[in-house]
């Protein structure tokens, strides 16, 4: 499974530009988040680029929660400066998981049940850090919110 995941991380971080572009394209039309709609597209695919680049980081480190928090807090304050609402931000952050593998269907990575098996188990550990992620940034947008109500 290492193996495995050492390719779809390997294949995200090589790919984060065209990766990036395709969520973009995604968040900048879906319902779900209106916020970025009139966002920059250059803005916004820096923002994807630089979470697939991050993703990996956490992915590979022994402490991927420890890693989380220091990553996570400034994507969930930069969303919050930027006025961004916590469901829309959230629902982003599921959209760049799903185009990451998206991505990876459809470069063919999962063709023999081999890959099929170990795909699983690297999805186990993508939900994992994924849900790490979400923790943080719900946590941080909660801390921020309540030192702007705190300050009223």
């Amino acid at each position: 499974m290492k193996a495995f995941t050492a390719k779809l991380v390997d294949l995200t971080q090589k790919n984060a530009e065209a990766i990036a572009m395709q969520w973009a394209r995604d968040v900048k039309t879906n319902e779900k988040t209106y916020a970025y709609h009139e966002a920059s597209e250059d803005k916004i695919i820096h923002q994807a680029k630089d979470f697939y680049n991050n993703f990996q980081m956490m992915f590979l480190n022994e402490s991927p929660y420890e890693q989380a928090e220091e990553i996570f807090e400034k994507y969930a304050e930069e969303r919050y400066r930027e006025g961004i609402p916590l469901h829309e931000a959230l629902y982003a952050l599921i959209l760049m998981r799903r185009h990451m593998w998206l991505y990876a269907e459809f470069q063919a990575m999962f063709n023999a049940e081999v890959e099929h098996r170990q795909a699983v188990g690297s999805l186990s550990r993508t939900i994992l850090m994924f849900d790490y992620i979400i923790y943080v940034v719900a946590r941080k947008f909660w801390k921020l919110m309540k030192l702007e109500f705190m300050a009223i």
